[in-house]
């Protein structure tokens, strides 16, 4: 995609690799020791034994954290080629800015060993972060896993949390999210999970550049 992007507004969820394929955003179903009250979210632990070779917690994020999620989330972007402008994109201050994102939503972080593997930010119920959520729905924005740590289930443990969260959200009926077309290999993933294409909410972040088209999909919870 060339030509001028916006600082403003970028909707990926984003980029999580696995040994099958380029870039997985991964949405999942369930994961044990799921939450059923938002208080129990902010502090609950999911521990995902079917994960085969390696532990996963994922908890939200401490502000400690915030710096090293940034990073993880910038670089993911740059290495996958997401930011048209490299090094030099205005984005990455919008990627590495997680103290704002976590004022509208919640940081989820991935942890094993305690250090931080991934990242993503759960939007339950609309707001300044959701790209497309409507009334009862919530969304995921910002999946981002370090690149030492792909292939590794990461990504999948993370958007397992978010679906239970949004299960655990009162009133909410759907888990959303945007992908780029050419990711097959997440879009497969998301089908396997229970999500499914909606192309009749299908958008463009920025209409003045005519390449920069988004799949959407939705879990029925």
């Amino acid at each position: 995609m060339k030509g001028r992007r916006s600082t403003l507004r970028r909707p990926f969820a984003v980029p999580v690799r696995h040994d099958s394929g380029r870039m997985p955003w991964a949405r999942p179903r369930t994961a044990p020791g799921g939450l059923t009250a938002p208080e129990n979210q902010r502090s609950a632990v999911v521990q995902l034994r079917q994960t085969p070779h390696m532990d996963i917690v994922v908890r939200r994020a401490e502000p400690a954290e915030y710096g090293v999620v940034g990073e993880i989330t910038a670089r993911a972007y740059l290495r996958d080629g997401l930011l048209d402008f490299g090094e030099d994109d205005a984005y990455l201050g919008v990627l590495r800015d997680v103290a704002g994102r976590a004022a509208a939503a919640e940081v989820l972080v991935a942890v094993r060993d305690g250090g931080v593997l991934g990242a993503v930010a759960f939007v339950p119920s609309g707001g300044a972060m959701a790209d497309i959520a409507g009334p009862g729905e919530a969304e995921i924005r910002m999946l981002a896993v370090d690149h030492a740590a792909r292939g590794r289930g990461v990504g999948e443990a993370l958007v397992r949390a978010c679906v239970d969260r949004a299960r655990a959200t009162s009133g909410c009926a759907r888990l959303v999210l945007s992908t780029q077309p050419t990711m097959h290999a997440a879009h497969r993933l998301y089908e396997r999970l229970g999500f499914a294409r909606t192309p009749d909410r299908d958008w463009k972040p920025l209409p003045d550049l005519l390449d920069l088209s988004l799949l959407t999909y939705a879990l029925h919870l």
